[in-house]
């Protein structure tokens, strides 16, 4: 028997779940103690999960579930399983990328010949709409990066492990970079983009991150203990975003806007701005508060909302919004340039 052979039956006699010891093998296959060990230690380089325990009553057994049985799916299993892949593939990034594709080849492999080409078809029957630009926030679509794969797998992988992650964190309105320490709890997929939530070490929150704006992202040697009471279905809903503005409005400069109470319908419906603060004002109208004071966010919104509309502060804003409106004022004054190409 060439080890090779030997090999296999090594494997098939370790999948009953009981431990099978050393000299039982080297027994049954006529060889010596030192060459079953090796025969283990192949089978390990080859990626095969061998669990060992020592002493007198120790021996091998392969990891539970490491050999499953055959996947027999009904017809309408089949096509809830196409449904779900065409999903995943329109997706311009998914966590553990490499990992995917090769699980898929194993499940395709593990299944019934009959549903082999129906499932490598899953395109040219599911269609999937890509979810349209949003114009009006712009800043919320971004192109996938070799950076941001690189960052939501490693996030993954450092959920999986319970280790730490340190990553640098962009920030696009401040310009700045920033380091993390994060203790990765949970992923999400919200309007085209991947977040990453974790609970950051320095401040002890629980914060959300873009995983486009993630860069160098590596996994700590340290372990920490997962928050059992975390489930990533409290972030979604715009829940994470609320949380969010809560506390920047603790670090932000605030932008006031006085709107009416149509206008203020109107907004509350946005996916974004909903989770602004709303407060009465005296006069009947509605005070938002916004913790941004970046121009290319307020002024489009404040044109947006259109007459009945005040920017209240900052002042340098409102004072740039006023000149800006005057400007606009000028080319519709009688016997502007705007009249006479009329």
């Amino acid at each position: 028997m060439n080890p090779i052979e030997r090999a296999l039956g090594i494997l098939l006699m370790l999948t009953g779940g009981k431990l099978v010891s050393a000299t039982f093998l080297a027994e049954r296959f006529q060889v010596s103690h030192r060459t079953i060990y090796r025969d283990i230690d192949r089978l390990i380089a080859l990626g095969v999960p061998v669990d060992a325990e020592r002493g007198a009553e120790g021996g091998y057994r392969l990891a539970s579930g490491y050999i499953q049985p055959p996947v027999a799916l009904t017809r309408n299993e089949t096509a809830a399983l196409l449904a779900a892949m065409a999903l995943v593939r329109s997706s311009r990034t998914v966590p553990l990328a490499g990992d995917l594709a090769s699980a898929e080849k194993k499940l395709l492999a593990s299944l019934p010949k009959s549903v082999h080409g129906l499932l490598k078809e899953a395109d040219r029957i599911v269609g999937i709409e890509p979810i349209p630009p949003d114009i009006f926030h712009s800043g919320t679509k971004a192109e996938p990066t070799e950076d941001w794969q690189t960052a939501l797998d490693g996030f993954m992988a450092g959920i999986l492990d319970s280790k730490r992650v340190r990553f640098d964190h962009v920030n696009p309105a401040r310009r700045t970079v920033k380091a993390h320490d994060v203790e990765p709890y949970g992923v999400m997929f919200d309007r085209d983009l991947w977040y990453l939530a974790g609970r950051c070490v320095d401040t002890d929150l629980l914060k959300v991150y873009r995983a486009d704006r993630v860069r160098n992202l590596e996994i700590s040697g340290l372990f920490f203990r997962p928050d059992r009471k975390f489930s990533i279905q409290n972030l979604l809903g715009g829940a994470w975003l609320s949380q969010a503005m809560r506390r920047w409005e603790q670090e932000e400069e605030i932008a006031e806007i006085l709107i009416t109470p149509a206008q203020a319908k109107k907004l509350s419906a946005d996916w974004y701005y909903r989770h602004a603060v709303f407060t009465p004002a005296k006069d009947g109208r509605i005070l938002v508060s916004i913790p941004s004071t970046d121009r290319a966010r307020i002024l489009p919104l404040v044109r947006w909302l259109g007459p009945g509309t005040e920017l209240i502060g900052p002042e340098a804003l409102r004072q740039e919004l006023a000149d800006e409106l005057q400007a606009m004022a000028a080319l519709y004054a009688p016997g502007s340039p705007l009249e006479k190409s009329a």
